[in-house]
């Protein structure tokens, strides 16, 4: 199916010059001078090099049918992380690159979207949300409001993030795992 370049984004699966290519960020871009074009960063889906590409919006390419598979996170062992099918328990083995930055907030038993262009796959996607607890958060100074300032703080997973001054360390939280962002105290 043909897609036209506005409107490629963040996770399509695309093919270019005989190769398919994840897009894994995506920028509309308006010039002073001339027309708006998408600045978009892929990864080849076979060999895992990255590369930049830009399209303008009359310029069409190739967007590929994915199939998406639900598959749960048992375990990493180095540089790859092994994955089940929970209907036919099969088990598919990704390497980190694939997972990108994400894969700090893989869990035990999480479940993941797995994306396969004929059997091979080419991209995951976690929960919106995770829940974390702050390991270390730095003490509330004086005069801070809680509604105009965040301290920062570390979560059990080595990621550094920013929480309103009355959040304090043990406290589970939830994270929103794309903007690596603080959203709420975790309800237990």
């Amino acid at each position: 199916m043909k897609i036209i370049g506005s409107a490629i984004r963040a996770g399509n699966v695309i093919e270019v010059d005989g190769k398919m290519w994840r897009v894994i960020k995506h920028n509309i871009v308006s010039p002073g001078k001339g027309g708006a074009f998408n600045q978009i960063e892929v990864r080849d889906v076979k060999t895992g090099t990255k590369s930049n590409m830009k399209f303008r919006s009359d310029e069409t390419c190739e967007l590929l049918r994915v199939e998406e598979k639900d598959l749960q996170y048992l375990f990493k062992e180095g540089e790859q992380y092994t994955f089940m099918d929970n209907q036919s328990y099969e088990q598919v083995t990704l390497v980190e690159e694939m997972i990108g930055d994400p894969a700090a907030f893989l869990t035990d038993n999480m479940v993941v979207s797995v994306q396969f262009i004929e059997g091979i796959p080419v991209g995951v996607e976690l929960p919106v949300t995770a829940i974390c607890t702050i390991v270390e958060a730095d003490a509330v100074v004086k005069g801070q409001t809680a509604s105009s300032s965040y301290k920062p703080a570390l979560l059990d997973n080595g990621v550094k993030i920013g929480v309103p001054p009355f959040v304090a360390a043990g406290e589970r939280v939830v994270v929103n795992i794309a903007e690596r962002a603080y959203v709420e105290r975790a309800k237990d």
